[in-house]
């Protein structure tokens, strides 16, 4: 039973953070809910509990989102992902929008948070 209840809270939570990602590029691409309803042709309630995760997108559906709001179903995807590839992949889009002095001091950032965390876990041992 305790692996059953754990794969249904991963599954809930990735049903979450899908919909945390659809609501993200409906806006980014300007739309409702209603808008982006009309055009699957379902229900504004229907968009609604995909973007709370109460629901999950079937693949075809997620084709078709990403058709609408003119991005990759990969897209919608990997902004759950837990991968370190795929994370990799988030930062480098989103680092391609600054210049390179900004690049550079975003690097340090996440250099010193690395070494902030990295010497907090010496001293939880």
């Amino acid at each position: 039973m305790g692996f059953f209840m754990s794969e249904m809270l991963t599954d809930t939570a990735l049903a979450q953070s899908i919909g945390r990602a659809i609501a993200k590029y409906r806006l980014m691409a300007g739309l409702t809910q209603a808008q982006v309803a009309e055009r699957l042709n379902i229900s504004n309630e229907a968009v609604s509990r995909m973007e709370r995760g109460t629901i999950m997108p079937t693949v075809a559906r997620l084709i078709q989102l990403a058709h609408i709001f003119d991005c990759e179903a990969t897209d919608l995807l990997k902004e759950s992902s837990h991968s370190i590839h795929d994370q990799a992949r988030r930062l480098i889009d989103l680092m391609k929008q600054l210049n390179d002095t900004e690049r550079q001091h975003l690097l340090g950032i996440v250099e010193s948070m690395v070494a902030f965390y990295t010497m907090n876990k010496k001293y939880e041992l």
